[in-house]
């Protein structure tokens, strides 16, 4: 059966390092892909990215991805059966009445909004993090910036794409759950913890934040402006239905099929989160989790730690041109395929090295900035194995220690799903994450494929689902046949883990001196 793009469903992802589209068939396969890489700006107080990078980016993906097109199927792209828009969660996106921007993007990355986040957190009862959008609102208005009071609109990275594409100021559930508390029984956001907020501040945040909307709900048609955002040679049809837009944690338990009570996953990129869908809610409030939602509105447990393979990938880079210095011309990804395996040579403990990988501040850990930095015992041999074992324990062992708080409130976790770059390679980031977190880990062909691949999922369940609730359309319609790898925790590795936290924890003030003298 030849190419047919009116049965396929396209998600596109701004990620933090990649903005990337995948294209699925009508057996939810990926047909083709599309990718953009960027990276974020430090403006001299904020983690940002220039809206214009962002409309660059998406074009020249989409191009990516026509040209995949073109070249798999022989066929140019015109419309498709229905689209999904996903970016990284939180953050803050201020415009005025007039769709002006009022103040830079400030992403998921900062760590600018700790006496907000406090506050909050205090007022309602309920862990409000540094990334959330509605920490950095009331954040601008502690430090008395003029432009709070011209906000029209307020909302994360996907919510104004899509609003850009459709012309609806909506966001799918989960995404907005990492905006403001999310109220599992209406679907929207906590009247309670509004009238709060209001009452603290005189603003009503449903005047200003996108329209809640769940997964499978209609979120508007793509119109002629936004055709041409995403495709500039104009052969992309305007009247494509969107779906709801979500985050790269929903996309992330779309992804893995991870929306059952239960189950959970792990996202691995530059930053790592894991999203562990709840039978009943915690027992207390716990700064280092978060309480988010399925794009389906279910109550989630999230771990989210800023920093993961970014200070690794730097190392990569530099590796690759001491390998081009000597006459070498191996690319990234066969690099990256030999260091993960050579680091399964490597000690259990990594051998007394120790890595803080801490590009950026660390909330989990109760860092409110980071500097990389490389420790080992001077009665040890240097060796690349365990360099990067440690690397590769740096980027999890911040999320070992939050997940370790669940596990003392007796959350029960059937299956952990891994996705993302960190499980590219079977048998290496599973085996240390199963370590990590002492869980099986499960990992799927898939797995590479990250949030666009969610985000053409819910697209698909916009146009498919018929009522179905999203765990049996996911269940039994997408992952019925999936071929699907189990990593089970190793005694050892576990060990060795778990001396390499120990350590990792006990050497914080080293870190913390680092950051005070950088």
């Amino acid at each position: 059966m030849g190419f047919n793009e009116e049965s396929c469903f396209l998600g596109i992802e701004a990620g933090s390092t990649r903005i990337k589209a995948t294209l699925i068939d009508s057996d939810f396969m990926p047909v083709a892909s599309g990718s953009y890489i960027w990276s974020d700006t430090f403006d001299g107080r904020h983690w940002t990215y220039s809206m214009a990078d962002v409309w660059k980016g998406i074009a020249e993906c989409y191009a990516s991805l026509k040209e995949d097109v073109r070249k798999k199927h022989g066929a140019v792209l015109h419309s498709v059966k229905a689209i999904g828009i996903s970016a990284m969660m939180h953050g803050y996106l201020a415009f005025d009445e007039k769709g002006e921007q009022l103040a830079p993007f400030r992403t998921w990355r900062n760590t600018t909004t700790e006496e907000s986040a406090e506050k909050l957190s205090a007022l309602f009862s309920f862990n409000i993090p540094q990334r959330w959008s509605i920490a950095h609102l009331y954040q601008a208005m502690l430090d008395g910036e003029e432009h709070v009071k011209r906000i029209s609109f307020l909302t994360t990275l996907s919510g104004y794409i899509h609003s850009r594409l459709t012309g609806r100021r909506v966001l799918g559930i989960g995404d907005a759950s990492g905006m403001f508390p999310i109220d599992s029984g209406t679907g929207t956001y906590d009247e309670r913890m509004v009238s709060l907020f209001q009452d603290l501040t005189d603003v009503d945040i449903r005047n200003i934040f996108p329209a809640v909307l769940s997964a499978g709900e209609d979120a508007g048609t793509l119109t002629e402006e936004g055709a041409l955002l995403l495709d500039r040679e104009g052969d992309l049809k305007s009247g494509i239905p969107l779906c709801p837009p979500e985050g790269d944690a929903g996309t992330g338990m779309t992804a893995t099929n991870s929306v059952r009570e239960r189950t959970g996953n792990v996202s691995a990129g530059t930053s790592i989160f894991s999203m562990v869908v709840l039978e009943k809610p915690l027992s207390s409030m716990h700064k280092e989790i978060d309480i988010v939602t399925t794009p389906d509105g279910k109550p989630v447990a999230m771990v989210h730690c800023n920093n993961c393979t970014s200070n690794m990938n730097s190392w990569v880079s530099l590796i690759k041109e001491a390998v081009s210095l000597m006459g070498g011309n191996a690319d990234l990804d066969e690099i990256y395929s030999r260091l993960y395996r050579k680091s399964l040579e490597g000690s259990p403990d990594c051998n007394g090295m120790t890595i803080y990988n801490y590009v950026s501040g660390e909330p989990v850990t109760g860092f409110q900035d980071g500097v990389p930095l490389v420790i080992t015992s001077p009665d040890k041999p240097l060796n690349l194995s365990d360099f990067v074992r440690a690397h590769l324990y740096s980027a999890l062992v911040s999320l070992s220690y939050g997940m370790r708080i669940l596990s003392s409130e007796g959350v029960q976790i059937d299956k952990l799903m891994g996705h993302g770059g960190l499980f590219r390679h079977h048998g290496v980031g599973d085996r240390y994450l199963a370590a990590a977190v002492s869980v099986p880990v499960y990992t799927m062909k898939t797995a590479g494929e990250g949030g666009p691949y969610g985000m053409a999922l819910l697209a698909a369940y916009s146009a498919e689902g018929k009522g179905m609730p999203l765990p049996v359309f996911l269940g039994e319609k997408v992952f019925s046949k999936a071929d699907v790898l189990k990593t089970e925790p190793c005694e050892e590795d576990e060990e060795g883990f778990s001396v390499y936290l120990e350590r990792f924890l006990s050497l914080s003030p080293v870190e913390r001196t680092a950051i005070d003298l950088m």
